[in-house]
């Protein structure tokens, strides 16, 4: 499916690895000019190297900064000019118990959840609205609505995530910007990969037996395997390209049937 594409310049916030690169990747496939953020300048570079290897036909770039460090933000911000498509996917994930989290660690993860979304918004949506032509996209989590109760922290800042684009797509009406979320499920992710093969590796078990008993605790899940992050690029993708028009102020599903409610 062609999905118009060409031409277009997406910024993707957190994509120097996992489910962000995978959403860097897609766009790229698909003819944008792709500019990946990361912490670090190496990580950045080797992100924007692979980027240009394997998708030669936009000049891809990349800017490092830190989201929980609001004056790297502020730098950011001031060399981002005329993005068509927004992507805030950076994210903090982890599991805790509620008491065991203190202020400091709620604030940290708003600041790098929620508050990269609203100064990134905040600093490209006007522009969008001008030119008459945008997407902003939310990577949020399944965790947003059924939020669980060992990262209660997490689920809240999710939360928080869907209801900005709900928020902000009200301010689209009328106009070719639209503004969705997607609600990712459990995701076979760099980070958590890591995590899974150090489990297998202290069992001397195999990799996809323990990764088969980490999903399998999950009765609900309909996929019954781990999402693959190309399985939520494609839809973010997608809802980037002129063909999701019609689709405006949204959450989406790609969260393999965790959400198993009708609405």
């Amino acid at each position: 499916m062609e999905l118009h594409l060409h031409g277009k310049t997406a910024f993707v916030s957190g994509s120097t690895q996992g489910i962000g690169f995978a959403i860097a990747s897609a766009l790229a496939a698909e003819g944008a000019r792709v500019i990946v953020n990361g912490r670090s300048a190496e990580g950045v570079d080797a992100a924007v190297a692979n980027l240009r290897a394997n998708y030669p036909g936009a000049d891809h770039s990349g800017r490092h900064a830190d989201f929980a460090e609001p004056a790297e933000v502020e730098a950011l911000l001031g060399e981002l000019d005329d993005v068509d498509i927004l992507v805030n996917n950076v994210g903090l994930f982890g599991l805790a118990e509620f008491e065991s989290v203190t202020d400091a660690e709620w604030a940290r993860y708003l600041e790098v959840n929620v508050m990269s979304g609203v100064r990134l918004s905040r600093h490209l949506l006007g522009g969008m609205l001008r030119r008459g032509w945008g997407r902003v996209l939310f990577v949020s989590s399944e965790s947003g609505v059924n939020v669980p109760a060992d990262m209660i922290h997490y689920g809240v800042s999710k939360a928080a995530m869907i209801a900005l684009g709900n928020g902000l797509a009200k301010l689209t009406r009328g106009t070719g910007v639209t503004v969705n979320t997607v609600l990712g499920g459990p995701t076979y992710s760099a980070g958590v990969a890591a995590t899974v093969e150090s489990i297998a590796a202290s069992q001397s078990a195999p990799v996809d037996a323990v990764k088969a008993a980490i999903i399998g605790q999950n009765g609900t899940t309909l996929l019954e395997r781990f999402i693959e992050p190309s399985e939520i690029a494609n839809l973010v993708t997608y809802l980037a390209s002129p063909l999701a028009s019609a689709t405006n102020g949204a959450a989406v599903r790609a969260d393999g049937g965790v959400l198993t409610g009708m609405l």
